[in-house]
Parts: C-alpha cells; structure tokens; sequence
C-alpha cells in the first residue's frame, strides 16, 4: 500500500481484513525510505492521475501488486475546491507554513476550509468525500481503478476524535454526526475510502 499517512494505513488494513485474508504492506516495510522525488507524484489535475502516478511509482521500486488512493473533499460551495489539492489546501492558498504535516496540517487545512465558507448557510455547504485507488500488477497488466464517494456537509465548529483530516467538520447527515465522531465499523461501511477499498478487496479476492 503506497501511502505514509498512518491513519489512512489504518482504516485500509483494517477494511481489507475484514474481506480477504492478505498481507498488506507498508512502504517502509518493504524498506521504502522516504525520497523527495515523492512530493512531485501527485501533481496532476485528476485523482486517477495522482493515483495511478504513484501506484507505478512505488509498483516499479518493489515488484510487488502496489495499490495507491488519492482522496480528497469537493465542496460545492467551492466549485470542487479543495478536490485533488486537498492535503495541500492550506499551503497552496492559506497563510500556512510548508514545514507542516500530521495533526498541525490537518488543523490548518480544516482553518482554511471554514474561513472560506465563512457567509455560507448551511445549505449551501455540500460536499462529497472522494476516493480513488488505483491497482497495478505488473507491467504487462492494465491497471484497475476502484472509485468511492461519500456525501456530507461541511460544519463550523469541529465534533469527534476518532478521525483524521477533514473528519470532524463533515458531517453525515444519515447518522446525524461527524464522521470523526462515528465508529470505525461505521466509517468503513460509509466513507470514501470502505467503498473503494472493499471493491479492491474483491477483485484481490477473486484473483486467488
């Protein structure tokens, strides 16, 4: 799995578990030491492109069946904004420094995120998780792509801890709460990233 965020690593493992019995790896447990080279992979304007860029990336250092995702909230109210630049929401536009990453990011992008709905009702604040993961085997196979999407609306004030990223401010209107304050069976069944991957869990189930 070609991804150093943790927490996404963790709902991942957790989903592809559940459905087929398999060994997901790390980059770094296949001794994949961070190279600056990885910041210039996901500079394309779609998530296939972004997915599909690094799961080549890392499947051509490891030889091994590599699945990338690229994720990221569209928000209607900001024409799809933050979209694919959603990791970097506040370094490209805000006042945020480059030397962020982990929880510090996350706080400064869910910042940037609010200030620019601040006038919009609630109504109006729609959006949608998005999930892409791309798979490749090998260099003789077509790559594969498994695509989930999850509805919410973005909130002010932020609710729940279980989540990361965007989590605490988008709230599921089926259940009634953020999805940082659902379980983790709860996400899984609904978000972006439980969509996408259980149908990667299924074509990996099927190729046994």
């Amino acid at each position: 799995m070609a991804t150093r965020n943790a927490g996404k690593m963790k709902e991942i493992r957790r989903i592809l578990a559940s459905f087929h019995d398999c060994e997901v790896l790390g980059l770094e447990e296949v001794g994949i030491d961070y190279h600056p080279r990885e910041e210039d992979l996901e500079t394309f304007e779609t998530f296939e492109e972004n997915a599909l860029s690094k799961a080549n990336y890392f499947s051509g250092l490891t030889g091994l069946i590599t699945v990338a995702d690229d994720s990221g909230i569209s928000v209607d109210a900001l024409a799809g904004a933050p979209g694919v630049r959603s990791r970097r929401f506040a370094l490209d536009g805000g006042s945020a420094s480059y030397d962020l990453d982990g929880q510090a990011l996350d706080d400064a992008n869910n910042r940037h995120l609010i200030e620019n709905l601040r006038g919009v009702p609630s109504k109006g604040r729609t959006a949608r998780y998005v999930c892409l993961a791309a798979l490749v085997e090998s260099e003789n196979l077509k790559p594969r792509f498994f695509r989930g999407e999850a509805p919410g609306v973005i909130v002010d004030i932020p609710a729940g801890s279980n989540g990361f990223g965007y989590d605490p401010h988008v709230f599921c209107e089926e259940l009634g709460r953020t999805y940082a304050q659902m379980t983790p069976e709860e996400k899984d069944a609904r978000s972006h990233r439980g969509i996408a991957f259980r149908e990667v869990a299924l074509y990996l189930a099927k190729k046994v």
